[in-house]
């Protein structure tokens, strides 16, 4: 492997560690010797746990600092850890080394994102010696089950075993998924009542003799200035009609139904079309007037795609998680009130749902170093990070010396944005480095090659060699170097090789990188080779950390500007767009929400991952563009604004051939089979 480094001075790279005996690793474990050519990644998983066994997930909690009684085991292969025990125990060690993984734009193949973060963390670990942990992101059986396959990561760089960390894993997914259809169903069940009730029925019902308010109620006597401690017999008429009407307007109702599934033919659905769902309209006599239906068009989004997910990420602790939950707005009253989940009295309940979920998930690579999986993937709605709770349990077992590498979603343009601007904002933690992922076939795409598709073969220049394209495709490489030190961190450039990669191609790719302000250009080959073959990609990272001063780690915006300031600032700063237009509706909601207080949130722009465009076509680093703003949601609850911009769709649909098709079990020994 060659390392480019752009600092004559900096020491030298190969004195950094001893070599491990040729039996065991740097962390005493038996070395990984990858077969030629790479089976599957199923394949890999099932050998790793067949031919050189699992780590005890007791040992491997132990090995990475966490007692017995902070660790939940779940079955054999993973455990749930109880950070708020770790930190409190941790409170005065200092932490690790911050690094962040993220990409170029990528083709729809991916460039290997997930594959970097856990090879660069068996590199430092497993080669190099060093406390070294990964944070990624629980994949969505969208997508597991669709086009692309999992996030494990990929190779002799994966996390095992596979089979379950792509699917139930611990259940995280499915606590959000019941979480937010307890809320969907509160806000039609409460309009049903409403629409039938009068205020002091309603309150009768809400507040029935003999039983005080409930926590949740207190929180929403707070909100309207009722002293929470009022016994419900002393509220004055005024004050009964106030707590117990919320009337919602449903025009404004902004939260689906989710499921875990893609399905395009739930996007617009209609609710309430069932016979019981008929009311008798308030203040009315029945026979004079008819029973109305009580129906309405909404729709599904996929179960990443809920705000309870990006809550879940953003979240610091069990008490913070319980407010920010509480804090969700899901519509507007006719009188222009916030109707929030705590007014529908569903805070605590989504709480103890969610209950376990906030605790981590701890799994291993395939060798042996630890992993923690947390939050979720989807970066163009949502930050499209691993959660805060997982980052600040990581950084601080691996103390001063050791090193966490978190990874963020999609392009760098919108996962590393969003991982600098709204969590490093929300968590107060400081990264040193930023690595970004690239390929030759990536680099060809924006270059001016043809497209690539999945499931369709490469065309020839992807197979073949064609530097001029490769250099010419760097430009998009260039762009997120630049992006990346305006926030004032340092850049290492991976590139991750295929093997029809040329010399001559990836020297262009390295040429460019360190031309671009890069610290390192690296060539990785962990998908391949494992941790062995990306210790070079771990030298220069942490060469990179040594050199970084976190002191120059800044935001690209201040909070206090409007919205629209905001906006028009990521879209010129880190897209390179002449400006934002924003729809009449969009102007609307921004109106709304600065009226609201919501106005000093973060903003997290939903548009395509293929383009710093919002044309998934353009590639390379177009110009002349301006971002079409059609609207903007509020994620209150999670702490950011997001504008949608381009065609964005929340729950995707499945092609002609998905995933699935190649998923089965082997009835005989109960293992899955096909899975990527």
């Amino acid at each position: 492997m060659t390392l480019i480094t752009r600092r004559k001075n900096d020491k030298t790279l190969n004195d950094m560690a001893a070599p491990a005996p040729a039996d065991t690793c740097a962390r005493g474990h038996p070395v990984l010797r990858p077969k030629f050519p790479v089976p599957s990644d199923i394949e890999v998983s099932q050998s790793i746990v067949r031919d050189v066994g699992l780590l005890p997930i007791e040992e491997v909690a132990r090995e990475a600092g966490i007692l017995p009684s902070e660790l939940l085991p779940w079955g054999t292969g993973k455990a749930k850890v109880q950070f708020a025990a770790v930190l409190s125990r941790l409170r005065d060690a200092p932490h690790g080394n911050y690094v962040v993984c993220t990409g170029i734009n990528p083709t729809p193949l991916g460039e290997g994102k997930s594959t970097t973060t856990v090879g660069l963390v068996q590199a430092l670990g497993a080669i190099l010696g060093r406390r070294a942990y990964a944070c990624i992101r629980q994949p969505s059986q969208g997508p597991t089950f669709g086009i692309k396959g999992g996030a494990a990561g990929g190779g002799y760089a994966q996390v095992v075993p596979m089979e379950e960390f792509n699917l139930h894993l611990t259940g995280d997914i499915h606590a959000i998924s019941a979480s937010n259809n307890l809320l969907a169903a509160a806000i039609d069940s409460r309009m049903y009542h409403e629409d039938s009730q009068s205020d002091e029925a309603l309150y009768r019902r809400l507040c029935p003799g003999g039983r005080g308010f409930s926590n949740v109620m207190r929180r929403r006597l707070v909100k309207l200035g009722i002293d929470p401690n009022s016994d419900p017999d002393d509220l004055t008429t005024e004050e009964r009609s106030k707590f117990a009407r919320l009337d919602i307007d449903p025009s404004t109702i902004t939260w689906n139904r989710v499921l875990d599934v893609c399905d395009r033919h739930l996007r617009v659905i209609e609710v309430g079309l069932g016979p019981n769902e008929t009311y008798q309209p308030r203040g009315t006599v029945g026979g004079e007037t008819p029973r109305r239906q009580h129906a309405r068009r909404t729709g599904f989004d996929i179960a990443v795609a809920s705000e309870i997910m990006a809550v879940l990420a953003l979240a610091r602790d069990l008490a913070d998680l319980r407010d920010k939950l509480g804090n969700m707005v899901v519509a507007y009253s006719r009188g222009g009130e916030t109707v929030t989940a705590d007014d529908l009295g569903c805070g605590g309940a989504l709480t103890v749902l969610m209950k376990d979920a906030i605790l981590p998930t701890l799994m291993q690579t395939v060798e042996r170093t630890p992993v923690f999986v947390h939050a979720g993937p989807f970066a163009n709605i949502a930050i499209g990070n691993s959660s805060i709770v997982a980052d600040r349990l990581a950084l601080k077992l691996a103390g001063e010396d050791g090193y966490v590498v978190t990874e963020a979603g999609f392009g760098a343009d919108i996962g590393m944005e969003k991982f600098f601007n709204i969590k490093c904002r929300a968590s107060g933690l400081k990264p040193k480095c930023a690595v970004i992922v690239a390929t030759v076939r990536a680099l060809k795409m924006h270059g001016g090659g043809p497209p690539v598709s999945a499931g369709k073969p490469l065309a020839r220049e992807y197979t073949e060699e064609d530097v001029p394209l490769v250099t010419a495709g760097c430009c998009n490489l260039a762009k997120h170097i630049e992006n990346a030190r305006k926030f004032g961190v340092e850049v290492v450039v991976a590139i991750n090789r295929f093997k029809s990669d040329t010399e001559a191609e990836v020297a262009a790719v390295r040429e460019a990188s360190i031309a671009a302000g890069a610290f390192d250009a690296v060539v990785a080959n962990h998908w391949a080779e494992g941790g062995k073959g990306a210790e070079a990609l771990g030298r220069a990272v942490i060469a990179a950390c040594e050199a970084s001063d976190v002191g120059n780690f800044r935001f690209l915006y201040d909070l206090e500007l409007p919205i629209r300031a905001k906006v028009e600032t990521i879209s010129r700063e880190i897209y390179g767009a002449d400006g934002v237009d924003f729809s009449e509706l969009a102007e609307q909601q921004m109106a709304q929400y600065e009226s609201s207080g919501f106005g000093n949130l973060p903003i997290c722009i939903a548009k395509t991952q293929y383009s710093f465009s919002c044309d998934p076509k353009a590639k390379g680093v177009p110009t002349g563009f301006r971002i079409f703003v059609r609207e903007i949601r509020s994620c209150v609850g999670a702490g950011f604004l997001y504008p949608i911009c381009g065609d964005i769709m929340t729950i995707p649909g499945l092609p002609t051939r998905p995933g699935f098709y190649d998923v089965d079990i082997n009835v005989e020994t109960g293992q899955v089979i096909g899975l990527f």
